[in-house]
């Protein structure tokens, strides 16, 4: 399940659903809208293997790694956020929902960069074509 947060435009998710990838945004179709972003961790926490995307710096700590879901944070432009996050779900390591569990990913113009639940060191990739 593929999760935004409501600070990606409502436009990048046309795109996305436009592209066939199945997407909830938080306030629209999911949640509720204005949630806090303490409320957004204890919601995943009652979803099946969330994605969530979030252009919210805030996300990018590696106390929230959690085996249940993943955390994706878009260091991008919002109007590029669509584009990331199809690139990202197209990652042959992190392609599928069962291989993002327990990540924390910050996903950049230069590539990825990544903690896993136990890992001891941030991991850095650049983009696979």
């Amino acid at each position: 399940m593929i999760i935004l947060d409501e600070n990606i435009p409502e436009d990048q998710r046309l795109l996305l659903n436009g592209w066939r990838i199945t997407v909830q945004q938080i306030g629209y179709n999911i949640g509720r809208r204005g949630m806090k972003d303490d409320e957004i961790i204890p919601f995943l926490h009652q979803l099946r293997r969330p994605t969530f995307f979030t252009r919210d710096w805030g996300f990018y700590d590696r106390t929230l790694c959690h085996a249940r879901f993943s955390l994706v944070f878009l260091a991008v432009e919002k109007q590029e956020s669509a584009v990331f996050i199809r690139r990202l779900l197209h990652q042959p390591n992190l392609r599928t929902q069962t291989q993002r569990m327990g990540t924390l990913i910050r996903v950049s113009q230069r590539g990825l960069s990544w903690w896993s639940l136990h890992g001891v060191k941030e991991i850095r990739q650049g983009w696979n074509s």
